[in-house]
């Protein structure tokens, strides 16, 4: 059943999420613990600062992948099933976004880590690759003009979700994509948005670390 199938490939979806890459890859290769270096978190910026970007590129990557894997996993458990709930036809689109928000939560709270994880914006933009490629393209590139110009991965982060958010807005009202793409992209930036706030506040009092400083 449908149902059965949704609650599978969201735990799934986690469970993927929650492959803690940069803690592994810490682990392996500097023999470190990265939750206990500069920021505590898994994530690719953590990764950088403490490891070099070869390393970074690395997590980046293979985080992506969680979000990618989560879709493609999805599509294929659901295929072709649906059901209707009222007018609305409930199948493969709401079980992909489905399964990638809960790689992006995964990723930020793994099981397999204590629950200490990254916050979820590398997951996320490999959901949208999966999910509508064009979407992660321009937040991607809005994250690294904003990392760019300000030198802070943090304002780039946010900068880049809240740029794939906006064009999915006029892209699903005006243009007929589906609505369930527009529900990932909302619901997926407030995540990360929410997992910013410490980085938010610094911003405002200015005493965000730039992403070229080193882990402390």
């Amino acid at each position: 059943m449908l149902i059965t199938e949704l609650i599978f490939v969201t735990i799934a979806g986690y469970l993927i999420g929650s492959i803690p890459f940069g803690y592994l890859i810490a682990r392996r290769k500097a023999k470190i613990d990265i939750t206990t270096q500069g920021s505590g978190r898994t994530g690719a910026t953590n990764v950088l600062r403490t490891l070099g970007r070869k390393m970074a590129a690395l997590v980046a990557f293979l985080d992506m992948l969680k979000g990618v894997t989560a879709v493609l996993l999805a599509g294929v458990v659901v295929g072709h099933g649906y059901m209707l709930v009222g007018d609305y036809h409930l199948g493969i689109l709401m079980a992909q976004v489905m399964a990638a928000l809960a790689a992006v939560i995964g990723h930020i709270y793994p099981v397999f880590n204590q629950f200490k994880g990254g916050r979820g914006v590398a997951t996320y933009f490999g959901g949208f690759i999966a999910l509508y490629p064009l979407a992660a393209i321009f937040g991607g590139e809005v994250f690294i003009i904003g990392v760019g110009l300000t030198g802070f991965a943090s304002l780039g982060s946010l900068a880049g979700v809240a740029g794939a958010y906006a064009i999915m807005i006029p892209l699903s009202l005006n243009n007929g994509l589906p609505m369930e793409y527009l529900v990932y992209a909302l619901l997926g930036s407030t995540i990360i948005i929410i997992m910013h706030r410490d980085n938010i506040q610094r911003l405002i009092a200015g005493k965000e670390r730039r992403i070229s400083e080193k882990a402390r």
